[in-house]
Order: structure tokens, then sequence, then C-alpha cells
């Protein structure tokens, strides 16, 4: 018997369904569930990626059930969400799918109710419903069915005949959908015909539906069988038995997408990859965010003097010159710090480097007089050459890592470039260890380079995460570069760029890695 440590007070725990594996399709109390918990216990079938939403310095433990092994016991995952609440931690238990359907809930729940331990159960969307659905079949359709079964088919054969009354599923029901049963398939395919199915019964099999690994496989009753064996079709998989999977031909939606089947590892920092996540997940692809650079006010007393006296001096620059979006956030946060009004740089017209940092500088109210029509801080002089006049002062607020051309021609053509360090480049402190197991495992099939700066770190972030060898370790993935700096730097480290937009824009990065895996799939 547990006894409460004095002075502590018990937890709470979270039983929440995360869904089929797409960690979108968690509900907003789940995602709550997991940002508020110390500690979430978790499972292969719940999506990694929903691991984000931790607050820092919580734990994770992984309790997960591979089809080789067990990691852990069930009556030890019960056990231990009982023990984590008594020492008076909130927990979140994330099971895939919704956790009253085949997940074990009720055996969680009622050893904390024993033990007098606060719960919640947050229902999740099951994927009996949502993996067909993104393999293109409905489970019900007016005309084909109007009824569902969900059957697990995971237990052998013996106890699937005392859980199952083959006769009466079999002609009871409009779909049936069968969860885990995938080794099963010939015996539960054999059942239904004996009991009167039809041996012509379209079926389907959809593997880590919802995913970047979804496959679906389809037969028969009759051929079903033999097609997961020539297929070598692994579990976990969903079963669908029905006229309903004939819709499949017209709706499959998801595999259509153009990046359907494609993880994509984004390196930029953190605050600046939610652009790029979210095209790669509206064209079907799974993004991965491994910031390995973090981007911050500098401290050194002497950059902090530079700003500030350049900044002082509004009144004095003809140009402002903005070369990323980054510029432009931290010009404005220097400005609010050291009280600044803007319109001290009345005198300042101003230029950008491409559409990204004109938008930044738009959505505060002031318009660029240039833009280039190549994106790259080298051809901003090209589309200025007619508007400099020698003697200009040239305000340029860039990061420590700026490269030395746009000052350095700015100079030779006579004007007076001023730099300031408005943000330094760091390297990020990651140990994501589920990223790793991504790229170990071969199942990284893009990743994207921003800045020569994301080369240059992504190879000393696995270093320190004990990588001998990170150039083997990326060898094979599609490297894919925003622009022409940022492909030499990978070159340079021995990286094969095969992904190039014409345009240095995540838009043209993004069309660029679709037309790519566009031209694998074909």
């Amino acid at each position: 018997m547990n006894v409460l440590l004095k002075g502590k007070s018990k937890g709470k725990v979270y039983l929440v369904g995360a869904g089929p594996g797409d960690p979108k399709l968690i509900t907003l109390r789940g995602q709550e569930c997991i940002s508020k918990c110390d500690v979430v216990v978790y499972d292969r079938l719940a999506s990694p990626r929903l691991l984000r939403y931790l607050k820092p310095g919580a734990e994770k433990v992984y309790v997960g059930k591979l089809p080789d092994r067990h990691t852990m016991k069930q009556e030890d995952i019960n056990q231990l969400l009982v023990d984590l609440a008594l020492e008076g931690k909130i927990v979140t238990r994330l099971k895939g799918g919704d956790p009253t359907i085949f997940g074990r809930v009720g055996e969680e729940a009622e050893l904390l109710y024993n033990n007098g331990i606060e719960f919640e159960i947050v229902p999740g969307i099951t994927s009996a419903i949502a993996v067909p659905a993104y393999a293109g079949i409905p489970v019900t359709h007016r005309d084909l069915a109007s009824s569902l079964s969900i059957i697990t088919g995971h237990e052998s054969p013996d106890k699937l005949d005392q859980s199952i009354h083959w006769d009466k599923v079999t002609l009871a029901t409009g779909t049936l959908v069968f969860l885990m049963g995938v080794a099963k398939i010939g015996y539960i395919a054999e059942q239904l015909i004996k009991n009167g199915k039809p041996a012509d019964t379209p079926v389907a099999l959809i593997r880590w539906g919802t995913r970047v690994e979804q496959r679906t496989v389809t037969g028969t009753l009759e051929t079903i069988e033999e097609i997961v064996k020539a297929a070598n079709f692994q579990p976990p998989a969903v079963i669908v038995v029905g006229d309903v999977v004939k819709q499949r031909e017209k709706l499959q939606w998801y595999e259509r997408k153009p990046l359907f089947g494609t993880r994509v590892l984004i390196t930029r920092a953190r605050a600046q990859s939610s652009d790029l996540a979210e095209r790669i997940e509206e064209l079907g692809g799974e993004p991965c965010e491994f910031p390995v650079i973090e981007t911050r006010e500098p401290t050194e007393t002497a950059i902090v003097d530079s700003v500030h006296n350049a900044l002082n001096e509004a009144e004095q620059f003809d140009w402002i010159m903005f070369t990323s979006v980054n510029g432009v956030d931290y010009f404005f946060d220097w400005l609010s710090k050291l009280r600044i009004d803007i319109r001290r740089f009345h005198k300042a017209r101003i230029a950008a480097v491409g559409p990204k940092t004109a938008e930044a500088l738009e959505k505060r109210g002031l318009f660029v007089d240039v833009l280039p029509v190549k994106f790259q801080a080298d051809d901003l002089l090209d589309s200025l050459s007619e508007h400099l006049v020698e003697g200009q002062r040239v305000l340029l607020p860039r990061g420590d890592l700026a490269r030395e051309v746009l000052p350095r021609e700015l100079k030779a053509k006579g004007l007076t470039p001023v730099e300031i360090d408005v943000y330094e480049t760091v390297l990020a402190d990651n140990q994501d260890e589920e990223t790793l197991e991504l790229l170990q495992k071969r199942s990284v099939h893009v990743i994207t380079f921003a800045s020569s700066s994301t080369v240059t770190n992504l190879f000393e972030v696995l270093r320190r995460m004990g990588v001998a060898d990170p150039l083997e370790l990326l060898q094979g993935i599609d490297i894919a570069c925003i622009g022409p700096v940022t492909a030499k730097t990978a070159e340079e480290a021995g990286l094969k760029v095969t992904i190039q937009p014409q345009d240095a824009t995540i838009d043209g990065l993004i069309d660029a890695i679709a037309e790519s895996r566009l031209v694998h799939r074909n």
C-alpha cells in the first residue's frame, strides 16, 4: 500500500486521448493538459510532436509497447500513474486515439479512484474513424452503410472467438472496423466469410494513418491475406471491411497532397519556423522542428553602446537597409527599449532585401522605397545603384553573423555604412532525442537550411548529442538551401545540395521541395 508522504498533497492525473497520430488532431483540452503537467506518460501511438507543448522542465516517461516487446506492463503503468500523483505531480497520461476505445483507461482510472487520486478522462479522436477518413474512406455512407462496429483484432483466435459473436457482427452492421488486427487478418477474413459475408466484400488496411508513414492496401475478404503478406504490411493498422472502402478510389485526398510521405527537418530558429512548418503541413508533409540557432539581444557593453549611439543619431541617416525579418524585429525592440521615436528617422529612405522583410516593415506602417528583384543582400545594391549618392549615411541593423559584402560595396561607392548588431545568433541548446532517432532511422526525407549558420550549427548540435560523424548521419537526405550562399556553406561541409529555389524565399523553398518530391514519387 502506498503511503502519502507527510506534507505532500496528492497530484492529479489527466487521461488524455492524443488522437490517431497527426498532432493537430488532438483536442484543445488535451493540449491544455499537456502544457500544464509536471510529467507526461506516453506511448508510441501518441505523436512525439505533441511533447513540444510541455512546459520547461516537465518529465517525459515512455511506456509504449512495440510488436516484439512490452516496454512496461499495463499493471506497472497503472501503478506508475498512482505513484507520480502521490508525489504531488500533475500527470498527463497520453494515449493514442481515444482512451476509452481499447485504451484500457478503465483500469488506469479505477486504480486512481481506489487510491483517492483525482483524475479526468479527456476524449480523443479515435483512429477507428480518423484513419479511414485520411485514406478517403468514410465509415458510414447513406447509400452504403448506416451502421458501424469497432472491434479489437489484437487477441489470439481463441480469445477473438470468445469476445466476438461472428454471426451477429457479420450480419448486423454495415461497416466493420478492426483495430490492431494485422497479424490476424487471414483468420478475421475467414470467419467473416464463414458467417455470411460475401468473399468479394472490399477490405482496406491503413498503416500509421494520419502520419507521414501512412500506407494503404486494399483487396477483398478472399484476397486480402495474400495482399498483406506480399506487401509485408506491418502493424499498427486499422482494418476496414465493407462497401465504404470503394469510396477510396474517389475520395483519397491526403495521399494526393504534394508532400505526402515527406518529413522535413526545419533547422531555423523556432520563432521563425512557424510559417515554414505551416506550409509543409498544408501540402501534406510533416514538419520536424529542430532549431539549431537562437537569436537574442547582444549583452556585450561595447555592442550595446554602439547600437545606442547609432540610433541616437537617427536624423543623420539617408537610408536604413534591412536584410532580414529579424533585423526589423530587433531594430524596433531597440527603439522601444531606448525610447527612440521612429519619426526621428524622417530623412531616411528604406530598403529591404526581400518580400518577407518588406512585409514585416509594412506591419509597422513603413513601406519600402526599394525592393530587389532577387532576394539576396548582394542583389540589393544593383537595385539601389540609381538611388545612391556619394556621401550618404546608411544604417544597417543586422545580426552579428551578417556578411560584409553590403557594407564593403557601399563604402566603395562613397557612402558611409553604419553597422549595428541589433541581434546575435547563438547555438541552440537542443537535446531533442526524438529527432535524433528519426535521423538514425533514416525517417527524415528533407533538411532545410535558411542560413549558413543553420548548417554549421546543425553539425555542432549533433556532435554535442553524441553523434561522432554528423556528415555520415545526414547522407542520403535531400538538402534544401534557401539561396546560393547557404548552399555553398552546405557543400563546403560535405553535403550534397539537391534542392535550391530560384527565388531565395520561404515560399520559393517550399515550392522547390514540393516539385522535387513529386519527381521522386513519379
